[in-house]
């Protein structure tokens, strides 16, 4: 958003055609806090898209807490309050998720690890390989050979891919066909 733009705020209307007086108050906190509101959670968050989300969070909390605009209430301090909340607590969340998957990472590592650091290296290439080749075949196909991979049945394949249960088995010869086919032309050393 820009400096000059104006910010319009669409608020559900009370009744038909009238406008109340929550709305209008809302809608003033709205024009006049909003620009800093984001800044303020720009710099917690990095991210524009993240704090413009956070602040529509906090501004439909205010919009259910029609007490703090009454006089004496501390609304911009609550408003602030409200989005530094939110910001920390997403930030949290972001930091678990991240220990999270790394630990998973490296139990992942521990399950398959054969103890011997070449086959490890080997391991990882040949994963590289496969990404390499999947991400060449048809969406479908790829989808296909993936799920298959994970142990789905051909009843699960066909409920998953919305495919006729029939058809399954001879899709998935020829996905196995191409993919054998393309790993072969771009791995394999030619004579």
């Amino acid at each position: 958003m820009n400096a000059g733009e104006d910010i319009k705020l669409e608020l559900p209307q009370v009744g038909i055609g009238r406008r109340t007086e929550a709305d209008a108050a809302l809608e003033d906190v709205f024009r006049a806090q909003y620009p800093r509101l984001i800044s303020v959670l720009v710099r917690v968050t990095s991210d524009r898209a993240q704090a413009e989300e956070l602040a529509s969070e906090v501004f439909c909390k205010l919009a259910k807490r029609p007490a703090l605009f009454r006089p004496g209430n501390n609304l911009e301090g609550w408003l602030y309050r409200a989005a530094m909340n939110l910001a920390l607590d997403h930030l949290k969340a972001g930091e678990r998720r991240r220990r999270h998957e790394e630990a998973a990472a490296v139990e992942s590592v521990r399950e398959f690890s054969s103890g011997s650091p070449l086959d490890d290296v080997l391991r990882a290439e040949q994963q590289r390989n496969v990404r390499t080749v999947l991400a060449g075949l048809k969406p479908a196909c790829a989808r296909l050979l993936l799920l298959r991979n994970a142990g789905f049945s051909y009843r699960e394949l066909a409920q998953v891919l919305e495919m006729n249960p029939a058809s399954i088995g001879k899709m998935l010869l020829r996905s196995m066909t191409e993919f054998e086919q393309k790993y072969r032309e771009i791995y394999e050393v030619k004579s």
